[in-house]
């Protein structure tokens, strides 16, 4: 029986080491968790400043490109003959352009079938 008594000993010596580890383990989980939790937090916060500072660009370049277009369509409205004639002088120099590449392509290509 005295035998048995060391043997007792070191195996509940081993169980309570094990269950020393495990506390220390649980506690450095429950540490990390923490951890995690603060920085997704962190995370969470700079993302929604950079969502808000997006949505602020968006919203400023949409206003300047509304009143641009405002701009254009008042001078439009107001000089609709410059206008008309600038829109088609440049058709016609484009016109004349895809003639002139046309032209100047290979001959044996110019059959559509």
């Amino acid at each position: 029986m005295a035998a048995d008594d060391p043997q007792r000993m070191t195996q509940t010596e081993s169980k309570e080491a094990l269950e020393k580890q495990v506390a220390q383990l649980r506690r450095e989980i429950t540490s990390m968790k923490r951890t995690l939790a603060a920085r997704a937090e962190q995370a969470a916060e700079q993302s929604s400043g950079w969502v808000e500072n997006a949505t602020d660009r968006a919203g400023r370049a949409a206003s300047a490109l509304k009143s641009r277009a405002q701009e254009v369509s008042g001078a439009v409205q107001e000089n609709p003959v410059t206008y008309s004639t600038t829109a088609l002088l440049f058709t016609a120099v484009g016109f004349m352009i895809g003639l002139a590449v046309g032209q100047s392509s290979d001959h044996r290509h110019r059959r559509w079938h």
